[in-house]
């Protein structure tokens, strides 16, 4: 059980909230700190004083006072007005999470909003009424302000629902489900649209996706080192305990696991190979590079999912201040460096895919026995090298980028939006290559036999099997590669 505005919120935590594996909802202490809060906003919206967004207009009109009598009509407008978003819809469960942040965030008690708003939020989550939202338009400092007006237009009875795969009219859904659109009052639209939530929203399915590949990068590195019959002697604890970053440790620590009591690795631990190519010696220092971007972004995610970024924000009966809590640049850096460091782990999985075609210590070249006739596994290997350079197209750091916006008003944005779609892209790309990779590590593992590897190398060795067979002979490999992509797509490797 998950209490809103009151517990801890994990990327775990969201996963498990979005797919219905965990209950969220909402208690009497989340209830009192909303009511507090609305009542403060209420106070101030009947005052003569201005305060920004409850009785005045936005951005560059925040000059401009509202009577209360405007009050509901504006904060309608507002959402109406910031809908602009483009492109593709984003995945269905990207809106979900979005909503799920966002209720925390406003159960928190600084936002103003009425409880009756949160909860018809909650009715959506809970009956997975998923509103549609573009993937483009966010300039994430202001928060995502286009995302999240398109996310919540079916509030008010605008905008639009998925169900199953067609897209449907909001107040088409909310008449079919007997629910009256809401009419928004004083600070409301502005606590719905101000917010990270897009960008929070992709840094946790990312977060998520990367963990797993993580694991997964170690195991095709330490296949692909059987296949080659790479040497172990690189991942000695003693050799990373004097250089102790916390990722290296890791991923050293795991590539001993993946090597305990295998045969094939004693057998030549006494051969007169030096060293190895960086690609797998340095696994570590590579590998565990990345891990240490993933520790950072999974940081700041925990911070930003427990925290209030709307504006402004209500302290007191008499204090609402409008901040700069929406402003994306915390993680729209780390995204950017979260995005290096995915790429960087295909990058090295290419490289340890030429290597295994090579034909070097023992290995036929392109790992056919049938050269010339067959081209074995040459081509794959293109399609990890267009892929790893698309990677590298993506690293561009949006967050190094910045365009103003609102007449001047808005002069300094994070773009975090673009970090994290494509944090997102290249992740996509990454699951790709590591396919290609472990279906080149089993190939290799097949000319190591009647050696036997670790018994997790030879579980994950089955999993392949079971969809992909050795290659005897040329066939088309598309449906070998799509099978691949898929195992790594459900997560169905042993990685731990």
């Amino acid at each position: 059980m998950f209490r809103y505005g009151i517990d801890k919120l994990t990327v775990n935590k969201a996963i498990n909230i979005s797919k219905g594996n965990l209950k969220a909802i909402l208690v009497h202490e989340a209830i009192a700190k909303v009511n507090e809060s609305r009542k403060r906003v209420e106070k101030m919206a009947q005052s003569n004083k201005a305060v920004y967004g409850i009785n005045t207009g936005f951005g560059p009109l925040c000059d401009v006072q509202i009577t209360p009598a405007e009050t509901s009509k504006l904060q309608e407008n507002l959402l109406i007005t910031h809908a602009v978003g483009v492109g593709n819809p984003i995945d269905k469960q990207l809106s979900k999470i979005m909503m799920i942040c966002k209720v925390h965030a406003l159960c928190q008690g600084f936002s103003g909003i009425r409880l009756e708003v949160i909860e018809r939020i909650i009715f959506f989550i809970e009956n997975n009424l998923i509103p549609v939202v573009p993937e483009q338009g966010s300039v994430g400092a202001s928060g995502d302000l286009a995302p999240l007006s398109h996310l919540f237009l079916p509030l008010i009875g605008e905008g639009e629902f998925w169900v199953e795969d067609r897209i449907v009219s909001a107040d088409k859904i909310l008449e079919e489900n007997k629910l009256k659109p809401i009419v928004l009052q004083a600070k409301e639209g502005l606590a719905l649209i101000n917010g990270t939530q897009f960008i929070l929203a992709h840094t946790i399915v990312g977060l998520n996706k990367m963990s797993y590949l993580l694991d997964l990068a170690d195991l095709a590195g330490a296949m692909s080192i059987e296949g080659y019959k790479g040497s172990a002697s690189p991942f000695k604890e003693a050799l990373h305990t004097i250089r102790p970053f916390k990722g290296n440790l890791k991923v050293a620590k795991r590539m001993r696991m993946f090597f305990k009591d295998s045969e094939n690795i004693m057998s030549h631990e006494n051969c007169e190979r030096v060293q190895d190519p960086y690609s797998m010696r340095c696994i570590p220092q590579v590998h565990g590079a990345s891990r240490n971007a993933f520790y950072h972004l999974n940081d700041l995610a925990k911070i930003e999912m427990n925290s209030v970024t709307d504006n402004p924000i209500v302290l007191s009966e008499t204090v609402a201040v409008s901040g700069g809590n929406f402003h994306g640049q915390p993680l729209a850096m780390a995204l950017d460096y979260a995005s290096i460091a995915a790429s960087e782990l295909g990058n090295i999985a290419d490289r340890r895919c030429y290597l295994l075609i090579e034909g070097k210590y023992g290995l036929p070249r392109l790992l056919t026995t049938g050269g010339g006739l067959n081209s074995g596994f040459m081509i794959p290997q293109y399609t990890t090298a267009a892929l790893v350079t698309e990677n590298k197209s993506l690293c561009f750091p949006p967050s190094a980028d910045s365009i103003p916006t609102s007449l001047g008003q808005e002069d300094h944005v994070s773009m975090g939006s673009i970090s994290g779609r494509k944090f997102n892209q290249i992740l996509g790309n990454l699951e790709k290559i590591l396919a290609i990779e472990l279906m080149y590590a089993a190939q290799a593992l097949e000319f190591r036999r009647p050696n036997t590897f670790s018994e997790i190398i030879e579980e994950n060795f089955k999993i392949i099997r079971n969809q992909v067979k050795k290659l005897e002979e040329d066939r088309i490999l598309k449906n070998d590669i799509n099978a691949m992509i898929n195992l790594v797509i459900n997560q169905s490797f042993t990685v731990r």
